[in-house]
């Protein structure tokens, strides 16, 4: 099979002409004609939803994290992806450099469209698939270029690759450049068959488009744009994106599905179960073993092209020789996302699980990524990272060229559009500490040695100002010694004479008192030193020193002297008159590393040279107690408390975990915050947490907290008019988020503000019995109180017609009526009809119902209605025109609830 002219329609399309040609704009606006797509598929890109763009400009404004917005461009957009996070409606930038977050937004108001995202390091595109409103956000200035509309639904696609962005209607078979700045529509539109797919981006900037009506695959290269987005050419002005190449990949009618490559393009024939790789105007086909319906990833980076199959759970890698190797990805179920390659390996991921499968290039699995939720998994490689987001949880990963996996917090609160932490309470003034000249140094010893002596101490207090140094004296030599130099060897004297020293510290107030050591008398009679040591730091905090007896050369060793080494220090650490000594806890920093020698004391107090150094330490103990533990009700959930608090100091290994204790229930935390659930309502629990590392767990941290508990009700009073009554109340929302709602037999649950409800389409005149509920996450509370309707009076009114013969019609006895007429029923009927009130009779009304017609004149037609009004008419309820009553209060027929 060749590749095609290049310039012309594919195989068996209609030539391009412009007889019938739509509009520019409205060509893309009839689009969406077919059924939707299975429920399981989804753009590439992301979900966010409707209002982003404008709700990221008010937002952020032109200020990014303290950078102007052009400068930002360079500083943070490289290697970045924007994420969605459903649950919180927030769109997120992860750098893949940081694998952080740093820019998110809330967007409280939205309405969570879908929609597809479209991105590269300067633009933003974003499609609402709902309303089909096209957006386009310059990302170096955050600035809305411009919006235009397309068929809302699946079936129009947006693709971008640097300057080039087109839309793509895959149902018109429509393929549209438009200047992402501007997006006015760049010259002719590619057209094709209906029913096309693809529509993805390679590594060269060729667009690919199947049209499996044909069975074959095209590329598309864009216009070059003008320097000014306005100057958009028109229609026949040579601007316009061309199909540059054309190649027969199946037969026609096949269903094809399409992976861009980093050159070249990848279609999986479902239909004939061949994958056909075109690349460098070359078609290579590969059949492949496939039981099921397989899926390819919307772009492949690397050779190998991953063909998933979700039913078997099976991946099947092709080459680009063609040559074909399965592997089955662990689990059950077939919710697997296409398989996606990066950097010689493949990413599956089970929605069901939310667990990524990573594989070799040899099919075996090498890393699994558990997910902290289930929900769609969206797999982008972007920016020489590989990026995964789960839009129905907080978290996200990024995978770099080398495997690393990171885990992005999407809710953190540390960047622009997230919470502020809260404002730490300013810390007490520091107590001016007493200021004055150092202590003595303590215990200062010394040991002679052959023509010289060994002199040691502890440290001086500095009593306000950091100590600079000590000062060793004796022998007719003055040794300045550094303040973290608390040894040194005086040489230069003579055997057989004794010598003192004195030792003081120096600070910025002056010299502190001198502490003088033992008497050492040099002498070449020195025993030897031990001939190795060797150092174990413990969980305990101790440090284990250790060394062979040494040779005493005719004399009785009295002691060992042990001197402890750091970056830049030496101090001793303390002497034992065993072969071994144990550093107490505390003595040597948690966290540093030290070094061990070991000098031999005889009993005539000569010392011996130092030892070999010992192996290397680091000392460690259990961690610190938590900071600023904090425990609180979750508002919105039953039985759950919230904990977090600060890091605790990690004493010389690192945290490995936290054991947090709520009411007895323990779990291990990795992180600074959980929540806690299973617990009672209305629970009041002590909290504890304690941090834990290889020595194993530290002092607790303690809070309290209590659950959200059943909320309580209390009636403060209420009022009534004739059709409504008003219930005021309070409500212990028991820490919980309440809503309040007033109920009364017959009626539906008004709700309301937790203070105050009114409920109306009441009867007058009724006795009634309200029940108010508050409702939380803990279940309801209820207090009832009775209030009745006041009743509601008409008078029974009849004015003088305009006949004559009808002035006595309502006023005195004219053939037996001596007023209007009262059924039982609503009409006029002389069989139902319950007897006459005069004129200002004085009616309780209880309700309205429509019934027959009945002329007004007696009210000159002002009153002309179909509504009755029932009233209690000699000890019964019956009914009476509302034309011939008038209702006290404003005669308004609508307060009357319908009978």
């Amino acid at each position: 099979m060749a590749p095609g002219s290049g310039e012309g329609s594919p195989r068996g399309a209609p030539p391009a002409t412009t007889q019938g040609r739509q509009p520019a704009v409205a060509s893309i606006d009839d689009a969406e004609r077919t059924n939707a797509p299975r429920s399981r598929s989804r753009l590439r890109g992301g979900l966010v939803t409707v209002g982003t763009v404008t709700a990221l400009l008010a937002a952020m404004g032109l200020t990014v994290l303290g950078l102007g917005a052009a400068d930002n461009a360079v500083a943070n957009y490289d290697a970045s992806s924007w994420l969605w996070s459903t649950a919180r409606s927030e769109l997120a930038r992860v750098n893949g450099v940081t694998a952080r977050v740093d820019t998110r937004t809330e967007i409280p108001s939205a309405r969570q469209h879908p929609m597809q995202i479209a991105q590269t390091d300067r633009l933003l595109i974003l499609r609402d698939l709902q309303t089909g409103q096209i957006s386009s956000l310059d990302l170096a200035t955050l600035q809305l270029s411009a919006t235009t509309k397309t068929t809302p639904g699946l079936g129009v696609s947006v693709a971008l690759h640097e300057d080039s962005a087109f839309v793509v209607d895959a149902v018109q078979g429509i393929v549209r450049q438009l200047d992402p700045r501007s997006l006015t529509p760049v010259g002719e539109p590619v057209r094709y068959p209906p029913g096309i797919t693809g529509g993805t981006f390679d590594g060269k900037g060729r667009l690919w488009i199947a049209v499996p009506s044909q069975g074959t695959v095209s590329a598309i290269t864009a216009a070059t744009l003008p320097s000014a987005p306005a100057s958009a050419a028109p229609a026949g002005a040579g601007l316009s994106p061309k199909r540059v190449e054309s190649y027969d990949v199946a037969e026609a009618s096949h269903e094809l599905v399409v992976s861009t490559l980093d050159e070249g393009v990848a279609v999986l024939d479902r239909t004939a179960g061949k994958l056909v790789r075109v690349q460098r105007g070359e078609v290579h086909p590969t059949p492949l073993t496939l039981s099921g319906p397989a899926a390819l990833p919307a772009r492949t980076s690397g050779q190998r092209v991953p063909v998933t199959v979700p039913a078997e759970r099976r991946v099947l890698v092709v080459g680009d020789g063609g040559e074909e190797r399965a592997f089955t990805v662990p689990g059950e179920g077939d919710r697997l996302s296409p398989a996606v390659a990066w950097a010689d390996r493949f990413y599956c991921a089970d929605e069901a699980t939310g667990t990524i499968y990573a594989f070799d290039a040899g099919g075996q699995l090498v890393e699994t990524i558990r997910g902290r939720a289930n929900g769609p998994m969206e797999l982008e490689v972007r920016e020489n990272h590989l990026f995964i987001n789960s839009p129905d949880a907080a978290t996200a990963r990024v995978v770099d060229d080398k495997h690393q996996v990171r885990e992005v917090n999407k809710y953190a609160n540390d960047v622009l559009g997230g919470d502020p932490p809260p404002v730490a309470p300013p810390p007490p003034p520091p107590k001016k500490p007493r200021v004055g000249k150092p202590s003595a140094p303590r215990s200062v010893t010394a040991a002679a040695g052959n023509a010289q002596a060994r002199v040691s101490w502890r440290p001086a207090a500095a009593n306000g100002a950091e100590i600079i140094k000590y000062v060793v004296e004796g022998a007719g030599q003055r040794l300045e010694v550094g303040a973290n130099q608390r040894a040194v060897e005086v040489k230069g004297l003579t055997n057989g004479e004794t010598y003192r020293f004195a030792v003081h510290a120096v600070n910025a107030k002056g010299d502190g008192p001198s502490r003088n050591s033992n008497p050492v008398t040099p002498t070449a009679a020195v025993p030897d030193p031990p001939a190795s040591v060797t150092a174990q730091e413990r969980p305990d905090g101790t440090v284990l020193v250790k060394w062979p007896a040494a040779n005493g050369q005719g004399n009785k060793i009295a002691k060992y002297a042990v001197t402890a080494s750091s970056a830049g220090a030496n101090a001793p650490a303390g002497e034992s008159t065993k072969t071994e000594l144990v550093v107490p806890a505390g003595e040597l920093e948690f966290g540093t590393q030290y070094a061990f020698t070991v000098v031999t004391v005889n009993d005539k107090g000569a010392g011996s040279a130092a030892s070999p150094v010992s192996n290397t330490v680091v000392p460690f103990a259990a961690p610190g107690r938590p900071l600023d533990l904090s425990a609180g009700t979750v508002a919105n959930q039953p039985g759950a408390v919230t904990v977090q608090w600060s890091p605790a100091e990690a004493n010389g290994r690192p945290v490995t975990k936290y054991l947090v204790d709520v009411g007895g229930r323990v779990s291990e935390v990795a992180d600074t915050r959980t929540t806690v659930t299973g617990l009672g309502n209305g629970q009041n629990v002590t909290v504890k947490v304690k941090a834990v590392n290889e020595a194993g767990a530290g002092p607790e941290a303690t809070a309290t907290a209590r659950t959200v508990a059943e909320p309580r009700v209390t009636v403060t009073g209420s009022s009534a008019t004739a059709t409504s009554a008003t219930v005021t109340f309070t409500v212990d929302a028991g820490g919980g988020q309440v809503t309040c709602s007033v109920s009364t037999p017959g009626k539906p649950a008004k709700a309301g503000a937790c203070s105050s409800i009114t409920v109306s389409g009441l009867a007058p005149g009724t006795a009634y019995t309200f029940t108010v509920t508050a409702t939380n996450a803990a279940g309801n509370g209820t207090a009832t109180k009775a209030q009745a309707t006041p009743p509601l009076y008409g008078i029974a009114t009849c004015n003088n017609g305009p006949d004559g013969d009808q002035r006595t019609y309502c006023n005195k006895e004219v053939d037996g009526r001596n007023g209007n007429e009262v059924f039982k029923v609503a009409r006029q009927d002389n069989d139902q009809q319950a007897g006459w009130a005069k004129p200002g009779t004085r009616l309780q009304a209880y309700c309205k119902k429509a019934g027959e017609d009945v002329d007004s004149w007696i009210y000159n037609n002002q009153k002309r209605s179909t509504w009755w009004v029932q009233v209690n008419f000699g000890g019964g309820k019956y009914y009476i025109p509302w034309a011939w009553l008038n209702l006290e209060g404003g005669d308004n027929i609508n307060v009357l609830p319908t009978c």
